[in-house]
């Protein structure tokens, strides 16, 4: 299949995967199955509620995770991946091991002595 420049869709798909926490939030949901509001922040100390809540949101907005609110008191409100957003897995797995790949490079590169 030819790729015409002018048609890339790159960017919009890494529009929706990208932003500070997205890929771990992603990769949490993926790795551990549905998890609880306080289970995510707990797992990723860095993050403000707030943004931790607005990620989610685009997240949900662009139907790749799916939130569930339960009505109890306390509310409990839980995030799980949906079937489609179960889709980026290649490619968040095939980034993870190019990321990975490239910082070990990087490493070589800089303990090589330079000509």
């Amino acid at each position: 299949m030819e790729k015409v420049p002018e048609q890339c869709r790159v960017e919009d798909a890494l529009n929706i995967i990208t932003g500070k926490w997205k890929p771990i939030i992603l990769l949490h949901l993926l790795q551990e199955g549905t998890q609880r509001f306080s289970e995510l922040k707990q797992k990723m100390p860095g993050v403000t509620q707030k943004m931790l809540t607005k990620q989610l949101r685009e997240l949900e907005e662009e139907d790749i995770i799916q939130r569930t609110i339960y009505p109890q008191v306390p509310p409990k409100v839980e995030y799980a991946m949906t079937d489609y957003g179960r889709s980026l897995e290649p490619i968040l797995e095939a980034m993870h091991e190019w990321g990975r790949n490239h910082t070990l490079r990087k490493r070589q590169k800089q303990q090589s002595p330079t000509s």
